[in-house]
């Protein structure tokens, strides 16, 4: 039974999803929204917030911790200055998961994950 057991494992081993999480959340912060699968997206939601709180904190052990998990420094260093300075006043809730239908090839639901304000801050 899996009572009380967070986190979906995606058909993957441990050191797989890691990885795929890591390249996924440094793609979402580079990019500010990427497309993948609904299950990815809602597990995304939380490694993405709490690296915008790290860089909110700004101190050097906060950009040590983003640094373990975000694998470009030229992404941390949007994180500690441009995201942190946008979201600033925001509580928390820094992405947003849209649904836009089922892949071609195998009927997998997609979805689109972004930052919220991503428009206001881009156009």
């Amino acid at each position: 039974m899996r009572h009380r057991k967070s986190g979906r494992k995606l058909g993957r081993s441990s050191s797989h999803r890691k990885a795929l999480f890591r390249n996924m959340v440094t793609s979402l912060l580079q990019h500010e929204r990427i497309q993948t699968t609904d299950a990815k997206a809602k597990e995304l939601r939380g490694i993405t917030d709490k690296m915008i709180t790290l860089g909110k904190r700004g101190d050097l052990h906060a950009r040590r911790q983003a640094l373990s998990v975000i694998r470009d420094k030229d992404v941390t260093a949007k994180v500690f200055s441009e995201l942190a300075d946008r979201y600033r006043d925001r509580p928390g809730g820094y992405t947003r998961v849209i649904k836009i239908g089922h892949r071609a090839g195998d009927a997998a639901p997609v979805s689109i994950i972004e930052l919220v304000d991503r428009a206001a801050a881009e156009d």
